[in-house]
């Protein structure tokens, strides 16, 4: 199975979904609309999903759990913006929803992924290799002996 490239908008969604919800607020409040440009279709909300699985990844699915995920949606100037991330966090769900809806207006798109989803994601990414070097920080190699005849 190969894995295919993300389009524009799923790397976004991603990046904001990763975002912890402090550093995406202040990153995000410089490009906030005013509120009464947003027409809000569903407001944060949070429920519940069930994770699915597969054993050895292509075995029979089965129900492995529920999660919470908070998701919201928004109208802004014509472009509706959506947005899904887990954890109890409908505020985390309304400014991605927001982002996502200013990120697909044809002005507004590509200097806003200049100045919020690229700083954002190079942030996920430096911290993603920190937390990769700690992990192998603590990487233990077995061995065997060879014992006599």
């Amino acid at each position: 199975m190969t894995s295919a490239t993300p389009t524009p908008r799923q790397h976004w969604m991603q990046v904001l979904a990763k975002t912890p919800l402090p550093q995406l607020r202040m990153q995000l409040a410089p490009h906030l609309p005013d509120p009464a440009c947003c027409q809000w279709l569903r407001r944060g909300e949070t429920g519940l999903i069930m994770l699915r699985g597969r054993a050895g990844g292509t075995g029979q699915q089965f129900n492995l759990g529920e999660a919470s995920l908070s998701r919201a949606s928004v109208n802004i100037d014509g472009h509706s913006g959506h947005a899904w991330v887990l954890g109890s966090q409908p505020e985390h769900a309304e400014l991605a929803a927001i982002a996502d809806a200013l990120l697909q207006h044809p002005q507004q798109g590509a200097p806003l992924q200049q100045a919020l989803i690229a700083p954002l994601a190079a942030a996920i990414a430096a911290r993603d290799t920190q937390r990769s070097r700690e992990a192998a920080g603590s990487k233990v190699e077995f061995f065997t002996m060879v014992r006599g005849e």
